[in-house]
């Protein structure tokens, strides 16, 4: 399941097509398609805050328009293969198309469509209820934008003051992780895509970025089955399609080898002990961890492992000889490939009942209602008077965060509060990547839009939490300051010096 150069299956620039050469010795997506036979293909896009964006060298998304477009020229080429491509019995099924629609700050398609406020915040919000009405409203619209697969919800729990998973984890509770979990696999797979369980069996109790290095999962077996694996569990009995193997090594069960590569975590603990019989998919495999190996050889190891998908390769063409090579001289069990495959045209069977639904559904109102409950009941208060600001209100923000000030300013003028340049109540934004610097000294209501570790050195009397910098959360961050509705949301990590709620309203 590789990624391609382009925004179009067919039409692409020089420099997309020199792109897809050196990937695959093809100019076009659709070319990779037919001379590969892929399972798949994920569509990559990324903001500057994105923290994954360090492996994603190209971008497949400009609107809403354009991917509908993307995704159905993509699944025209997969129609075109012969049928001998197919196995006897076996009618046309749909290519897998995947994305990382995590929401917060790991959100690839993010115009035109509802989004949702971060994991984080429907962990503070506390209730599966919501986040998996909001969820279902999500994979409404991937469906109708021909996306069947979503690299979400992120199972992995959050150790002490984690940096690296962040606000894309529900939080540092298992048990309340595991709720949220299963919610959010219900909600996308009743809107009929496909949901994947991320990062096996756990990236949130590590220290390092699997992204530029191998992380240490250093708990032994007892901490593991208690810390990290229940919502990889809930998400199981969810009835999640995929689980995603971490580039992470899980030194109470396999020391000195990435849970990639490993039989003993992906074949032993995720198939033998928690019984997942589904789609296991790497973790892109152009990232750091996984490169310690040649792209033909990563590509056998992981199968051999217990994975059936490869995603992201760095050289398509090196990873297809190197699996062709092993079947060949018996190094890769013509057994396992079989169980892999029908793995996946098992999952791609499951899709293909699936309705498409007319693009109309982009951005409904009902979808941005869900989203708005959920960044409603997300809003933390955890120092201050909970009555709301009084008088004008100032709003300043840490750089780069001009567009969310706006929208925030917008939001509180549409409900009749004055918003001036300078002066009344100071109302402060920071979010992903900021640090103490980035705090305003003055301001008298500090609010943070990612993760709230950083509230714990602001100086405001009242510090506030949206865990996201959504319109939806933006709109109810408006309702919060102004005095109409209340902070219902309890922290979802600890941290240093603040209780994990001073305001329900």
């Amino acid at each position: 399941m590789p990624y391609a150069y382009g925004a179009s299956a067919t039409e692409v620039s020089p420099g997309s097509a020199a792109g897809n050469q050196q990937l695959a010795g093809v100019d076009t997506p659709a070319e990779m398609i037919d001379r590969y036979r892929v399972g798949g293909l994920i569509l990559v896009g990324f903001s500057a805050d994105d923290p994954t964006g360090s492996n994603q060298p190209t971008t497949n998304v400009d609107s809403t328009t354009q991917v509908r477009e993307l995704t159905t020229g993509l699944q025209d080429a997969a129609g075109r293969l012969p049928a001998a491509a197919l196995p006897d019995g076996v009618g046309e099924l749909p290519l897998l198309i995947g994305t990382d629609q995590e929401f917060g700050i790991v959100t690839r398609i993010n115009q035109g469509v509802t989004l949702l406020p971060s994991a984080m915040a429907a962990g503070a919000a506390g209730q599966p209820e919501l986040t998996e009405a909001a969820w279902r409203a999500a994979g409404t619209e991937l469906a109708a934008l021909g996306v069947n697969v979503d690299f979400a919800p992120v199972a992995d729990v959050l150790g002490v003051n984690s940096t690296v998973i962040g606000s894309r984890s529900y939080g540092a509770d298992p048990d309340a992780a595991a709720g949220q979990v299963a919610a959010a696999v219900r909600g996308l797979q009743a809107a009929g895509v496909a949901a994947t369980l991320k990062h096996f069996p756990g990236h949130g109790h590590t220290a390092v970025d699997s992204h530029g290095d191998l992380p240490v999962l250093d708990q032994d077996r007892t901490a593991l089955a208690a810390a990290d694996l229940p919502p990889f569990v809930a998400g199981i009995d969810a009835g999640a399609g995929l689980v995603m193997s971490g580039h992470l090594d899980v030194a109470a069960v396999d020391p000195g080898v990435a849970a990639t590569f490993s039989r003993k975590v992906l074949t032993d603990l995720l198939r033998g002990e928690l019984g997942f019989d589904g789609v296991v998919v790497t973790d892109g495999m152009n990232m750091a961890p996984a490169r310690a190996l040649s792209p033909g050889d990563a590509a056998v190891a992981a199968i051999n492992a217990g994975n059936d998908l490869i995603l992201m390769p760095p050289d398509v063409t090196a990873a297809y000889d190197g699996l062709l090579g092993a079947l060949r001289d018996g190094s890769l069990p013509r057994a396992r490939l079989v169980q892999a495959v029908t793995r996946v045209l098992t999952l791609k069977q499951r899709l293909a009942e699936e309705r498409t639904p007319p693009m109309t559904v982009l951005g409904a109102e009902d979808h941005y209602a869900a989203a708005r409950r959920l960044a409603a009941a997300a809003v933390t208060q955890v120092r201050g008077d909970c009555a709301g600001v009084d008088g004008p209100v100032t709003v300043t923000a840490s750089g780069g965060r001009e567009r969310t000030r706006a929208l925030l300013i917008e939001e509180l003028r549409a409900a009749g509060v004055e918003v001036v340049g300078q002066g009344g109540t100071v109302v402060h934004l920071v979010g992903y990547g900021d640090g103490p610097s980035d705090l305003n000294v003055d301001a008298a209501v500090t609010v943070a839009m990612d993760t709230p570790y950083l509230l714990a050195e602001a100086r405001s009397a009242t510090l506030l939490a949206t865990y996201s910098s959504s319109p939806a959360s933006m709109s109810a961050l408006a309702d919060v300051l102004r005095g109409a509705a209340p902070a219902p949301g309890r922290l979802p990590v600890p941290v240093s010096g603040l209780p994990a709620t001073s305001c329900t309203g």
